[in-house]
């Protein structure tokens, strides 16, 4: 049996990301390299930096604070199902389960997915061990979203396929 002195985390976390004054929900991924955040409303500015804000107007997080990285990247990012993306990508400074770090985000359009953080891989090794049976809070549930939908296709499942399915 191998031991470690790394923290265990779970599958879910709250995360606080430095001059932001909110936890936020954040899944870990270990299937997933990268990290990656919701962001919207990216602007070069005119001496060259990227700004950006958290989240976008539609979410209870948002707070329209800018914020502005010089030391940015961009990253191509192949997704699960095989769609590819060019994305920022920048260093954040971010506090989990009491460990402060830095790790590069992806900044994406993460307002479909049920979390606004994704914490890949490289920014768990090294630094925590994940328990997928354990989360720092309940799953955010999308049962009646489910329910509705399935009710729509039930309805007329050719228009419900033109509308959802096809691009």
């Amino acid at each position: 049996m191998v031991t470690s002195n790394l923290p265990i985390i779970g599958s879910i976390e709250y995360v606080k990301i430095k001059d932001e004054d909110i936890q936020i929900p954040a899944k870990t991924d270990t299937g997933a390299d990268a990290s990656a955040i919701w962001a919207s409303d990216f602007k070069i500015e005119e001496d060259g930096r990227l700004s950006f804000v958290f989240f976008d107007k539609e979410s209870e997080l948002y707070s329209g604070k800018r914020h502005f990285a010089s030391n940015y990247k961009v990253s191509h990012v192949r997704s699960s199902n095989g769609q590819s993306q060019i994305r920022y990508c920048v260093p954040l400074e971010m506090t989990v389960c009491g460990q402060t770090f830095i790790a590069d985000f992806n900044l994406s359009d993460r307002s479909k997915g049920r979390f606004p953080i994704l914490i890949g891989r490289y920014a768990l090794k090294n630094r925590f061990l994940v328990d997928v049976a354990r989360e720092a809070f309940e799953r955010p549930k999308n049962k009646a979203k489910s329910l509705a939908l399935t009710e729509e296709l039930k309805q007329d499942p050719q228009a419900f396929h033109e509308k959802y399915m096809t691009n």
